[in-house]
Formats: C-alpha cells, structure tokens, sequence
C-alpha cells in the first residue's frame, strides 16, 4: 500500500516555525538574552541571572504553551474527524466548558489557595465529568449526532453553572478577578510542576494518535462505510473520545479555557493539504504548538496584560473568517483538495 506523507517543505517549514517560537519564547521577555545565551543555558552554560531566568520562568512557560498548543490541535483533528464537521472543536462536547467549571470551583471554594496542583486537578475532574455525562445521555447509542446534541445541553448547563458561581461571588472582587483571569486562558508563572503536569500525558497521547490516521480516513467515509472495510467503529468512536478528552483536560487544567487553537490550525492545514489524517494529525500538533508559542509571546509585548485566550481569538477568528472568504484553498495547492480520499488504497485491511 502506498503511504501518503506530508511535504517535507511545509513540514520541515512548520518545525523551523515552531523552534523558532520556543527560542523565541525563551529570549525575549522584561529581560532579553540572545539566542546564543538560550542556547548556551540549554547545554548547561551561562551566568546566573541567564539561567535563572531560562530554566526556572521560560523554559517551563514554553513546554506548557507547546504541550497545550499540540493537545488542543490534535484533540480538533479527533473532533472534526469523528463529526465528518471542519467546524467541530475539541470544546463541543462540553469537556472544556466541565474544565473550566471545576477550575472555577476550586477557585470559588478557596481550594486553589492550598496547592499548585487543586486547580488543575478539579479542572480535570470537571472534564471527565462532562465526558461521562455526554456517555450516560447518549447511552448505548454513541452516534456522532447523539454525543453532539448531549455535548450541546451539557455545554449549556456547564456555561450556566459557571455563570452561577461567578454570580455568588460578585462580591469577592478578588475571587472574581481570579476567575475571570484563569477563563481567558495565560500561560504566566507556569512552573515544573505544571509541565509535569501536562507534558507526560500529552506527548503519549500524541504518541498513541498517530497510528489512527488510516482509521479515522476511512471513518470520514460514514460509519456504515467504515464499518464495511473492517474498522470496528464503536471502539474506534470510544476511543477518539477518551484521547480527546484527556488532550483537551490535560490543555485546559494548566492554560485555561484557550479557543480557536483546535479548530483554525487543523483547518488551515486541511485546506492546504486535503483531507488525509495521516498528514494532518502530526502536521497539526506542531502547528498547534507554534501557534500556541507566537501568540503566548505577543501577550508579552501588548499593553494591558492581553491574555493568551484574548489572543487568539482576536488572530484566529478574523482569520478563519478571511480563510471562508477565500475559499478552498490557501496558495499551498493549484487545485481544491476536496476530491474523496483513495478508499481502494486505504482499505488494504482491517484496521
């Protein structure tokens, strides 16, 4: 069976962006350091001030950014792939609105207050609690459009419990600061213990997705037709769901609600390269990556302390936006890419 990969120019393009976005990420801040003093720090030389602020305040920011930005991606391609929807994002259903609802929880009940970890560990709590919720209202049938109009309600309900919580504490000006402040999504005074926190589970996660292309190419098919050429599409479903919810959980309990990453870079690159997941899964993880680490670093320089969620939304909601306008594609191919993938190559067996 012949192997489809990615353009080894937009691939090795994408790399090249995303290294740059993390030296970047570490130099420049109130204290600016070449890239030869980055680099210096990062193979275990540099003075003092140099790797105090290196290893101990950026670097930790940049892998939390990277391990967020290549979750949320990757956690879009999983959404868009199982509701055959390039509008679908890893919030649809309700895994992040339930993050944030725990996390404000925390927050509320003064939790966070006692250790790094009681707000990342009730945001996560509160997406597994939405995904178990989505299972339980679609019961046994766990058909694209019954998970969605679950992850619809549950959404809604969530929103409004949050809402509820912000109400109760209307006079806590600093317990509302708090919230509205994790809400918008940052990646500031992020520490080792926040990258351990996300790192290991993200990049496994990451790790076991990418043999899922073919399996979720054939998916785009229908489930019937899926189901035809030997995937066992229940698994398959339940499958996409626990690795979606764990990449989003993971993203949201140490950067806060961060919108648009999952659904304007799977995009973006879907539009340029066609429809083939075994391109679009690790192409979006790097471009979530980078995406995630430009937008973290143009909140460094914008006044007003701009928060990372503020950013991209204000960069990728005109964008998708320009990207409808535009049409179905982007410069990266002379023709749409919207032609069927090649099933009789992708059925070579079972997958």
């Amino acid at each position: 069976m012949k192997r489809s990969r990615a353009p080894a120019w937009l691939l090795a393009m994408l790399a090249l962006l995303a290294a740059a976005a993390f030296v970047a990420s570490l130099a420049l801040g109130e204290v600016r350091l070449a890239p030869s003093e980055v680099l210096g720090v990062l193979m275990g030389r540099g003075n003092g001030l140099a790797r105090t602020v290196v290893l101990d305040f950026r670097l930790p920011r940049a892998l939390v950014g990277m391990a967020v930005g290549a979750g949320l991606a990757a956690s879009g391609v999983l959404m868009q792939s199982f509701f055959r929807n390039p509008l679908a994002s890893p919030g649809l259903l309700g895994v992040s609105t339930g993050g944030a609802l725990g996390a404000v929880a925390a927050l509320a009940m003064g939790w966070a207050s006692n250790s790094v970890f009681a707000l990342p560990a009730a945001s996560i709590a509160g997406a597994f609690l939405a995904t178990f919720a989505v299972m339980a209202l679609a019961k046994r049938e766990a058909s694209a459009e019954h998970l969605l109009l679950a992850g619809v309600a549950l959404n809604a309900l969530f929103g409004a419990a949050t809402s509820f919580i912000l109400n109760l504490t209307a006079g806590q000006f600093e317990v509302t600061g708090q919230i509205v402040f994790w809400m918008l999504g940052g990646l500031e005074n992020r520490t080792w213990a926040h990258v351990w926190m996300v790192l290991p589970g993200t990049v496994l996660g990451c790790l076991l997705l990418l043999p899922y292309g073919r399996a979720l190419n054939l998916l785009s098919l229908g489930e019937l037709g899926a189901q035809s050429l030997g995937v066992n599409v229940r698994r398959l479903q339940w499958e996409i769901i626990a690795l979606s919810t764990i990449l989003t959980a993971l993203a949201t309990a140490v950067g806060g609600v961060i919108g648009f990453v999952g659904l304007v870079v799977p995009h973006v690159l879907r539009l340029g390269l066609g429809p083939d997941h075994r391109r679009l899964l690790p192409l979006s993880m790097i471009g979530g990556a980078a995406f995630v680490l430009a937008c973290d670093l143009i909140t460094r320089f914008l006044p007003g302390e701009l928060r990372l969620g503020v950013v991209t939304a204000l960069i990728g909601g005109p964008f998708f936006l320009w990207m409808l306008r535009r049409g179905p594609t982007l410069g990266f191919r002379r023709k749409p890419r919207n032609e069927p993938l090649d099933v009789a190559r992708d059925s070579g067996g079972p997958a």
